[in-house]
């Protein structure tokens, strides 16, 4: 008996991960083209943010460029490396269309991602990502921006450790030369994949 409910149990839990994938998917690709859609959801925005260099940047510092969003942390152990890796691939698989973009790594770790730690990370993958943090508010902001979810994971009677994790949402964006979301990559997703996505949408928008 025990074991049919534990079965059920991780059944339900992994429905309702596919459904609520599913409906994040929908939801973003009833955006293509467009930063808003009908309802006032909207995808990305304004924003003003520290990069790696210590430097005050704002969304119009990237006007003109089609940008690759991803969101996570320098302690990630897993799914931002992963991440990265893959658009730092894609870049390279593009060639010289690449100069059209700019990969953006922003930070939602803001009390241990400074400047220093954000230049470190960045450099390990490809040299034209760009790191950002900020403030928690200003993290906060972007966030809500890009409708990235993220939580601060503590275990309990750890509550004062630096050594806590971050649960966030790992989908990589692409914003097109206006800063209005244009489609996105979800986790796993294949450099060559991302990279022919990419492409199309650069001929597209050539014509």
């Amino acid at each position: 008996m025990k074991r049919r409910t534990a079965i059920i149990g991780a059944l339900i839990l992994i429905f309702g991960g596919i459904l609520t994938w599913f409906i994040l998917d929908t939801t973003l690709t009833s955006l293509r083209g467009n930063s808003s859609a009908a309802g006032g959801v909207s995808i990305g925005g304004a924003f003003e943010l520290t990069n790696q260099d210590g430097k005050r940047v704002t969304n119009k510092d990237f006007a003109g460029k089609y940008m690759l969003v991803y969101f996570g942390y320098t302690f990630c152990p897993d799914v931002c490396p992963t991440e990265l890796q893959a658009i730092s691939e894609a870049l390279d698989l593009l060639g010289k269309d690449a100069d059209q973009l700019t990969p953006i790594f922003i930070s939602i770790d803001p009390a241990r991602d400074g400047v220093k730690e954000m230049k470190a990370y960045v450099k390990a993958f490809n040299p034209r990502l760009v790191g950002l943090t900020g403030s928690a508010q200003d993290i906060a902001r972007v966030a809500k921006a890009y409708r990235v979810y993220y939580s601060k994971v503590v275990e309990k009677g750890k509550e004062d450790d630096k050594d806590y994790a971050m649960d966030h949402s790992a989908i990589v964006y692409f914003m097109d030369r206006k800063g209005n979301y244009a489609t996105h990559f979800t986790y796993g997703t294949k450099p060559e994949i991302m990279a022919r996505k990419i492409r199309a949408i650069l001929k597209k928008d050539a014509k």
